[in-house]
Parts: structure tokens; sequence; C-alpha cells
């Protein structure tokens, strides 16, 4: 490994440290101001769900962002924590029997199998929730137009134009309300929208608390995009290569369904030049910042090399 890769996976794992901490501090049984209580059941499932696995890549994103332009601290570990929140109740919602019907996540079962059905819903509920509570705090930025504008970036990045509508795509290309022809045009919109929305605005997230102008905001979201490219097409590749071990999850799903990606439209060897190409444009992005964003650059290549 080279000295910024050593340095990378140090910075990761510290970020991973401190944001589970963090996490637990947010997912604590102890009642808080304006709420009546914490039920039990629903604070140990949405512990099983959040806590204890994960390479937290969405919060890192945002720390690592806001440290490039000089802002450290509680503001961007909360920034990134309420992303880690509303991925993790994304991932429990997933899981579900109407959607994925998944039994593992992260090596654990997931929390519809270890609870059931009806507390895995209102965990996501409540972690989805808990996230935007976290961001418009004025414990994350005592500037109201900061958290206002983390609670509309995160709105639309994890909604109807974003996340939650890419997740309507994906089980209409599954074939589920009709026949499913997608074309690689499609195939891209679906995975900008349910896998990268979210990653592009972790990035985002740290630029805005990172106070960064209009220009610096612009390329960071221009290399969040590529980044969360890139991750989805290393995914679909270890959808095929990976084994469910490796993954902590299920793999071979979307050839199980007939769905999609683009493995299937460009070929295992396209997606991996997709996969170079699109480093190269999200290490581009970056190059007005100079060698402060080193830890960024690192983070692109992790995303296309990892093996889980």
């Amino acid at each position: 490994m080279t000295p910024s890769t050593i340095t990378f996976t140090a910075r990761l794992r510290e970020a991973a440290e401190v944001v589970e901490a963090s996490l637990e501090t947010l997912l604590a049984d102890k009642v808080r101001h304006g709420e009546i209580a914490r039920p039990a059941r629903l604070m140990a499932a949405m512990r099983h769900g959040a806590l204890g696995g994960g390479k937290r890549l969405r919060p890192f994103l945002t720390i690592e962002t806001a440290r490039l332009l000089g802002r450290d601290g509680e503001g961007p570990l909360r920034a990134g924590c309420a992303v880690e929140l509303l991925h993790c109740y994304s991932l429990v919602h997933d899981d579900l029997p109407s959607m994925d019907d998944d039994d593992l996540r992260r090596g654990r079962p997931t929390v519809h199998r270890a609870f059931d059905e009806a507390t895995a819903i209102l965990v996501g509920d409540a972690l989805q929730t808990l996230a935007f509570e976290v961001l418009a705090d004025p414990a994350t930025d005592a500037d109201p137009a900061i958290r206002s504008d983390l609670v509309l970036g995160l709105a639309r990045a994890s909604g109807l134009g974003g996340m939650v509508g890419g997740q309507l795509l994906d089980l209409s290309a599954e074939g589920r309300y009709g026949p499913a022809d997608l074309a690689e045009a499609d195939v891209r919109r679906l995975q900008m929208m349910k896998t990268g929305a979210i990653l592009t605005f972790s990035v985002e997230a740290g630029a805005i608390v990172g106070r960064a102008d209009a220009a610096a905001r612009g390329r960071l979201v221009e290399y969040g995009r590529a980044l969360g490219a890139a991750f989805q097409v290393a995914d679909d590749i270890l959808d095929r290569e990976a084994s469910a071990e490796a993954m902590g999850k299920r793999t071979g799903k979307d050839q199980e369904k007939g769905k999609a990606t683009l493995v299937d439209l460009l070929g295992m060897e396209g997606a991996r030049r997709e996969c170079r190409d699109l480093v190269e444009k999200a290490q581009g992005a970056l190059d007005g910042f100079g060698p402060r964003a080193e830890i960024l650059r690192e983070a692109v290549r992790f995303v296309v090399e990892r093996e889980a």
C-alpha cells in the first residue's frame, strides 16, 4: 500500500469509530427533551439496524469534505451521522419481504428477521425522522441557514426524486409492474437515484457545513456524482463475483430477478472500464483543491477496489 492509502485506511477506521460512538449516543435509551418515551423494543431494533457494522463511508465523506474546507468537529460529525441514519433506514426497509426479502445484512439477521416486520417498518420510520432531527438541531450548526440547507438537501436526495424514487424504479426493473426492458440510460438513471443521490449528498453535506463557495461546492458535487456512480458499478461487479460470506448479505440477486445492470449491458470488462473512467472523472473534479484532497481521491479508488 502507498502512504496515502495507509493514511486513508486509518482515517476511514477512525471516522467509523467516532461515528459509531456518536450513533450509540443518539440511539441511547435515555429520553430526550421533547420526547415522551423511548420504547425499549423500538430502541433495541434501531440499534440492531444501525450499529455494529458497515464501513460508514457516507459520514466519512461528509467529515472529510468538511475537513478539506477547514471545518472539523461536532458539526460535520453530526451531519455525517444524519446521513448514516438515513442510509440505515433505507437498508432496513430495503430488506423487507415486500422489497428484497433478505435474511442477512452485514453478516447478521436483518431487522425484520431479528424482530418482526412491523417493528422493522417502524425502525425505518424512526431512523429517518431522527436523521432530520439531528440536522435541524442547533448542535449541528449555529447558523439556521446552514441547517435548512442540510435538511433540504437530504430531503431531496432521499425522497421521490432521489433514493425513494430510485427504489420504485428498481422494483419496476424486476418486472413487478409490467414488462421491464431497461436501456442503458434507464439503468444509469435508476442507479443515480437509488444509490448515487445519497452518496452525492454525503459529499455536499460536507461542502455545506464547510461553507464552500458556489464554485467549490459545484466541483465537490461533481466529484460526489462520479463517486456514487462508481460505487454502484463496483457493487454490481461484486454482486456477480463476491461470496455472500464476504459481502455479509445475499449475492446474485439481480441475476435471479432478471434485472438488468451495467454489467449486463456493458459486459464485465466494460463495467470495469466504466469504473476506471469514473475514478478519473471524480479525481479530475478535485484538481482545484490540490494535495489537501488526497483523502477524497483515495476514497473513490477505495470504492472501486473494495472486496465487500
